[in-house]
């Protein structure tokens, strides 16, 4: 081994724990990332379902009978005249 070879595997021995501590952080971290991109396109891929879903459902239709508002209106106007 040359003599730089020597040094460099002395001093990347005396900061191994770093080195790791280091390595590890960023794993941890780009897991972290991966996981965060991967819940967020799950996320706005059932959303978009979802509407998708709710837009090609039938429309509720509510029908109501106002003939008895229509005849009071009816009976203020002639009153008022």
């Amino acid at each position: 081994m040359s003599q730089a070879k020597v040094e460099q595997y002395k001093k990347d021995k005396a900061n191994r724990k770093k080195i790791m501590a280091k390595e590890k952080a960023k794993r941890i971290a780009g897991r972290t990332c991966a996981w965060v991109i991967l819940l967020a396109i799950v996320g706005w891929a059932g959303y978009t379902g979802y509407e998708y879903y709710e837009a090609n459902q039938p429309k509720k239709t509510i029908y109501t009978d106002v003939s008895a508002i229509s005849d009071y209106l009816s009976g203020l106007e002639q009153t008022a005249e």
